[in-house]
Formats: structure tokens, sequence, C-alpha cells
């Protein structure tokens, strides 16, 4: 039965490639620049992460995100239409062209790039599958969930790392799949299901509504997957891969270099530092290969600082998530990431 369910997602994974619409290699940077608007495809409302504040104006990191790339191509980071979708949805909406852009807490796996024909640039995002627990219920860790009836989101991959993992430890789990975060939250908080399981920064994120008081909720420290979480393009336009992979290595190695939006000018001024070191001609060069205007890094950094002023901003210790950056620290601070040479 398990093998069955495998061979039916894939079965339909390839009968939805063979109806949706083709464009030719570089029609989505070209048709970005063309239309003076970047399409972004977002969550529909997971605090930190992309949500509508008071006045009706998307933020978050994922946000940003879409700001840095709308300010390197088009030279505004205004000029984001941001789409709000569903985790079932999210890939034939991208399939279908109807963005450009997915910025919706989305893993990189294999059945994904090789199937549904779609390229990941890079990891923004450094998560894995936890679960969120009520506080006063005697749940201390994963083994006391065996048996459980645990509240899930469609159209994600927790439900199959939910259950083979239970499976592999010997338990029974009873997964509820619903179709949103939110109303996968809601469904938790009014008891429906012993635990929400889920992305830990997701959880962190839901558990901002909780009724009462967040503190009533606690997130377990077990996790049981490895969620690298990138942007998502269609894989027919190589070169908007290329331009979307570097805008994400750009913000990574300024902070590396310790650019931030605050001292930009006065980098550049001097001339100093190996990001700004390039001759008019170098930077022309680039810009002119990569089909962007010139002068993007600057646009990138002035519209939303580096990765760590991003982080921070959103979803660490100036935002009420105060989330510890631990793998989404750099790698010479004991995490992950690294930014590719720009050289």
């Amino acid at each position: 039965m398990h093998l069955d369910r495998r061979l039916w997602r894939v079965a339909a994974l390839v009968l939805m490639l063979l109806f949706l619409p083709r464009l030719e290699a570089g029609e989505v940077l070209e048709g970005v620049k063309a239309r003076g608007l970047l399409r972004c495809g977002v969550s529909e409302g997971i605090p930190g992460f992309s949500e509508r504040d008071a006045d009706g104006r998307w933020q978050g990191f994922d946000v940003d995100f879409c700001r840095a790339l709308a300010a390197a191509v088009l030279g505004d980071p205004d000029k984001v239409e941001y789409l709000p979708l569903r985790a079932s949805t999210r890939f034939p909406s991208l399939q279908a062209h109807k963005i450009d852009l997915l910025l919706r807490n989305t893993t990189w796996n294999l059945t994904r790039e090789a199937v549904l024909k779609v390229q990941f640039p890079g990891i923004l995002f450094y998560d894995g599958q936890g679960f969120m627990v009520p506080a006063a219920a005697d749940i201390a860790t994963l083994a006391d969930l065996e048996g459980a009836t645990v509240c899930i989101v469609k159209g994600t991959t927790h439900r199959r790392n939910l259950e083979e993992w239970f499976r592999a430890k010997g338990w029974s789990v009873t997964p509820l799949v619903i179709d949103s975060p939110a109303e996968a939250a809601q469904a938790f908080f009014a008891g429906r299901c012993r635990a929400y399981s889920s992305d830990a920064a997701q959880l962190a994120a839901m558990r901002l509504h909780a009724p009462n008081d967040p503190e009533d909720f606690v997130i377990l420290p077990e996790r049981i997957s490895k969620e690298p979480l990138s942007p998502v393009v269609w894989g027919g336009d190589p070169e908007w891969t290329t331009v979307v992979r570097w805008v994400l290595n750009l913000l990574i190695l300024a902070e590396e270099y310790g650019i931030t939006r605050e001292n930009l000018e006065t980098v550049i001024a001097e001339n100093r530092n190996p990001l700004v070191l390039r001759s008019t001609e170098e930077e022309a060069m680039i810009a002119r290969s990569l089909g962007i205007p010139v002068l993007w890094a600057t646009r990138v950094l002035k519209a939303v600082g580096n990765y760590g002023e991003m982080y921070e901003r959103n979803i660490g210790r100036d935002s009420p998530l105060e989330i510890e950056r631990g793998l989404n620290r750099l790698w010479t601070q004991g995490g992950l990431h690294y930014a590719l040479p720009m050289d």
C-alpha cells in the first residue's frame, strides 16, 4: 500500500507535466523585464516569512528575497506582485507560469527537481520537521506520541516523513491532513490533534497565533527530517536560475564580508572590500552576461541588507519569533551558509 501511494504520486506528477505550457529558455527573465513586475508565489500568511501587515503590505523573510530580486532585475524592490498560494497549488502555479518565483517554504528534493523539472537555485533557509504540542500535556519526546493523531498540511512532504519515521520505530500514528498551515494550527489549538507537525520555523510562526498565550504550547527538540528550503524556478530558463542563484549568494557573501545597509556607501567609497573591487568594465560585463542592469549588487543590499540582516529582522532576535540562527549561521560561525565565490 505504501509503495502504491508513491507510484500514484509520481504518476500524477508526470500527467501534470504533459498538459502544462512550455516556454523557451530565457523567456522567464525576459518576461519579468518586459512586464516590469516580478510575480512571487508566497504563503497565505506565515509570520516572519510572508504575511500582510496592518496596511496590507507584504513583509517577511521570503518577501525580502523577492524584493532583493526585483531590485537586481528591475531596479526597484517594490516592483513585485505577491500571489499567496497553498502548498497543494504552488507547483502547478509555477509550472503554468502564473508566477516567476516560488518562495513558499519549499524543500529541495530529488522528486521535485527530476520529475517536475523545476530548479532550486540555492538554500535560503535550513530547517527540519518538528512537532508542537500543548505545554500541559505529558509529552516530552516523540515516543509519547505513539498512537496519536497529528495535524499536517496537505501538499507537503510532512505526511510521508511522519509515517515513515514512526513506522521505522515500530510505532503507529494517524495524520490529519488539512489544507493550509493556518487551518492546521486552528485544528491543533482546538484539540483535534495531539501534535502539529511541520517545519520547525513554521511551527514557531503558527505558535504566535495561539488563542491565549503562545507559552501554552512548546516545540519538541527532536527533528525527523532535513528541510533545505530554497527558492524554486521553472527548469527551462537557466538564465533566470543563474540570476536568482547569484542574488542569494550575494546576500550571504555580503554578510561574510561585513557589508550592511548602513555601511554600504562607505564600503563603496573606500573601494577596499573584495565584494566591490571591480572595474567599471568588469561590472558591466557581468551584468550584461546576467542580463540585468549594472550596479545590481548595490541595489540588492540597499533594498534588504545582507543575509544576516534579513534573518534577524524578520525571524531572528529582532522579531517576535526570535528563532536562533543555528544551521543558518555562516560557515565561519558554525552554520551551513557558504557563499560561492564571485571572482
